[in-house]
């Protein structure tokens, strides 16, 4: 007896539309643009872009043409002096100090912050617990009420007026958020990965740089620069600290274009901008490592 099969009928399988067939509904909805967010982004654009805009621009006028045209717009016949008399006005010795006193702080912070970091994470004992309770008192204290024991501390150990007056106390002051920085990425790295390379026989120092320091290098990176720019922007220290031309850094520097009756803003607004270049530089070559640690966590 031979059996007879019926196709299912079209009403009762299933329709399925492509996406070229959806509604047109659906997909105006699914694309619809964020006007507002589009318009608040242009807007913080334009509050950042106008502050340098102003400064490079201004950067290329005379002094004369500073006072006499409008602010905001470009000069006329822009010029290259600012720039000439920045870098005759001993700029490179300034650079230089303020490169040594950046690199000697952030260097030895950076290693500091991550041993530390490892071992309260890494470590068990009430030293490590009261250790890193230290750090986050260290958070709490402002650096201007400090001033003044600091400068009682390195006159007393003679080392007024030279760059280890500012190397030091930059070190001990950004120790504290380096530490709780490197400490809570530390604390993502899974423990198994630890155990696998314990059971293998590896020490706790070869864990630390092998496995540890690789899996928090963007957080290292972001560490880093976040202690430079503090660094090398700091201008407490060095006010209070130096007093001779030798050992002055970049932000002292500025004082050398203001007069008693006047101020050469377009060359101190020329020295800002070469001051800005190293940093620019740094950020452009470690910037995938920046990213990286700064948004960390997010996809969590």
């Amino acid at each position: 007896m031979a059996s007879t099969t019926q196709a299912p009928s079209s009403a009762s399988a299933p329709t399925r539309r492509s996406p070229q067939e959806a509604p047109r509904s659906a997909r105006r909805g699914r694309f619809r643009p964020n006007v507002l967010g589009a318009l608040g982004g242009w807007l913080w654009l334009a509050i950042i872009i106008l502050p340098i805009y102003y400064v490079v621009i201004t950067s290329l006028k005379n002094q004369a043409g500073f006072f006499a045209s409008n602010p905001l717009l470009p000069p006329s016949d822009p010029t290259f002096e600012n720039y000439a008399l920045v870098v005759q006005s001993d700029f490179v010795k300034y650079f230089t100090n303020s490169l040594i006193v950046t690199v000697g702080s952030v260097v030895p912070t950076l290693l500091i912050s991550f041993m530390a970091a490892y071992a309260i994470v890494r470590g068990r004992g009430w030293f490590l617990n009261w250790t890193n309770r230290l750090f986050l008192l260290g958070l709490a204290i402002p650096l201007h009420a400090t001033i003044i024991p600091i400068y009682w501390m390195i006159t007393r150990a003679h080392m007024y007026d030279t760059l280890l007056a500012l190397i030091l106390p930059s070190i001990a002051f950004a120790i504290p958020i380096s530490v709780l920085i490197l400490s809570n990425f530390l604390r993502d790295v899974p423990g198994e990965l630890f155990e696998s390379m314990r059971l293998d026989g590896a020490s706790d120092w070869a864990m630390m740089w092998r496995l540890a320091f690789p899996l928090v290098r963007p957080a290292v990176v972001t560490v880093g620069i976040y202690d430079a720019l503090n660094v090398w922007n700091g201008f407490l220290f060095p006010l209070i600290l130096t007093q001779s031309p030798d050992t002055r850094v970049l932000p002292l520097s500025l004082w050398t274009f203001q007069g008693e009756f006047s101020v050469n803003v377009p060359a101190i607004l020329a020295s800002v901008v070469l001051a800005t270049l190293p940093l620019l530089v740094v950020y452009v070559v470690a910037r995938r490592q920046l990213v990286s640690g700064l948004t960390a966590g997010f996809s969590k």
